[in-house]
C-alpha cells in the first residue's frame, strides 16, 4: 500500500512518497563566476546585461535560460512538465513573468523574498509527492543592479556600503522535481518545514543578515523539534544569505535556545564570494541560495560526500513602500530536507 505524507509537529511535512531533484541548472554573472564556486556554475556571463538593454530584462533572460538548460540536462521538454513555480525580487515578480511567458506550462508565481527558492522547491515537492503532478520545475532569480534600483539606490548614485551589507547575487537556478526513480537523480527531498514571519523590530535595510537571522533561528529550532532530530543528524545546516554578520547572530540566537549548530552551519552568502571581492558581509538575493544549491550542495549530495542536509533559504520581507513609511523589516525562512539518493 502506498505510504501517505504526513504533517508532523507544528510546521513540518514528512514526504514518505519519494520526491527527487532530477536535474538542475545555474546561470550567474561575472562577479559570481570569479568567486570560489565559479567553476561549478553551468553558465557564466561576460557581463551582467546578458545581451539585454536593461537589468530587469537581463534577469528575465536568466530565468528563461536556466529553465531551458535544466530541461535539456534532464532530457525533457515542456510537454513533460505539469507546473512551473517561479519567483524573484522585482515588483510583481516581473522577472519570472517575462522570463517564463510563452511557455506551454501552467505558471505559479511565488514570493518569499530571498527565501523564494525554498518556497518554490517545497511546494513543487508537495505537488509531486501528493500525486498532483509527475514533474514540476522550480526556478528563482535575482540581479544585483535590479535589486539595488528596486530597494536601495541606483548604481549611478555611488553610495557607500556599510560592513554589514550584502551583495545581491546576479543569477538564476532551475530545478526539475520528479517522482521517478533514476540513478542519475541528484538528491531526494524527504521533508519540508515552512517558517513563520518573525519581526524583531529591525529597520536597517543595509543589514539584511540580522533582519533574517531571527526567522532562521526560529525555523531551525522548530524543524529539529518537529522531526525529533539534533544538529548532528545533518552533515550541513545551510542558510541562504545571512552573510558573516547574520551568521553570528543566528548562532548566538540558537545557543540561547540550547542548540549549537556551529559545526554544521554553512551560509550560501558566505560561500559564493571571496573576501577579496568587496562584498562586505557576503552575498544575498533569491539567486544566492538557488545557484549555490544547484552548483555546490547537490554536487556534494550526488557524490555522497554529504548524506543529509537541511537547506534553509532566508528572506527579508522588505518593500520600498513599507521601508519608506518607516515600517520594520520582518524575516522569513523555509526549510527543505535533502538526502543523497
Amino acid at each position: 500500500m502506498e505510504k501517505t505524507n504526513r504533517k508532523i509537529g507544528k510546521q513540518s511535512i514528512e514526504l514518505t512518497n519519494a520526491v527527487y531533484i532530477k536535474e538542475s541548472a545555474s546561470i550567474v554573472g561575472k562577479k559570481e563566476s570569479e568567486g570560489p564556486l565559479g567553476k561549478l556554475f553551468d553558465v557564466t556571463g561576460a557581463n551582467d546585461l546578458f545581451g539585454c538593454n536593461t537589468w530587469e530584462e537581463a534577469e528575465s533572460v536568466l530565468q528563461k535560460e536556466a529553465v531551458t538548460l535544466a530541461l535539456g540536462k534532464a532530457s525533457m521538454t515542456e510537454n513533460d512538465i505539469s507546473y512551473i513555480l517561479a519567483g524573484d525580487l522585482l515588483g510583481q515578480c516581473t522577472a519570472s513573468t517575462f522570463g517564463n511567458a510563452g511557455r506551454a506550462i501552467p505558471f505559479i508565481g511565488m514570493y518569499g523574498a530571498c527565501s523564494t527558492c525554498g518556497l518554490t522547491l517545497g511546494l513543487a515537492a508537495v505537488l509531486v509527492s501528493a500525486g498532483y503532478a509527475e514533474n514540476v520545475i522550480s526556478v528563482t532569480s535575482s540581479h544585483f543592479a535590479g535589486a539595488e534600483k528596486e530597494f536601495r539606490y541606483p548604481l549611478e548614485y555611488g553610495n557607500q556600503r556599510p560592513p554589514c551589507s550584502t551583495w545581491t547575487v546576479t543569477g538564476a537556478a532551475a530545478f526539475v522535481v520528479t517522482d521517478k526513480v533514476n540513478n542519475k537523480n541528484r538528491a531526494e527531498i524527504t521533508g519540508i518545514t515552512n517558517g513563520k514571519i518573525v519581526d524583531s523590530g529591525m529597520k536597517d535595510s543595509m543589514n539584511m543578515g540580522c533582519c533574517m537571522a531571527p526567522a532562521a533561528a526560529d525555523l531551525i529550532y522548530q524543524h529539529l523539534l518537529d522531526f525529533g532530530r539534533i544538529p548532528d543528524d545533518y552533515d550541513r545546516i545551510i542558510t541562504g544569505d545571512l552573510g558573516n554578520v547574520g551568521q553570528r547572530a543566528l548562532l548566538d540566537l540558537l545557543k540561547e535556545k540550547g542548540v549549537d549548530i556551529e559545526k554544521q552551519h554553512m551560509d550560501c552568502g558566505i560561500e559564493i564570494y571571496s573576501k577579496s571581492q568587496g562584498t562586505e558581509s557576503g552575498g544575498s538575493g533569491c539567486g544566492c541560495s538557488a545557484v549555490t544549491l544547484s552548483a555546490y550542495v547537490l554536487k556534494m549530495l550526488k557524490e555522497k560526500q554529504w548524506k543529509r542536509v537541511l537547506f534553509v533559504p532566508t528572506g527579508a520581507l522588505l518593500s520600498k513602500t513599507s521601508f519608506n513609511e518607516g515600517r520594520t523589516i520582518p524575516g522569513i525562512a523555509h526549510g527543505i530536507v535533502l538526502e543523497s539518493c
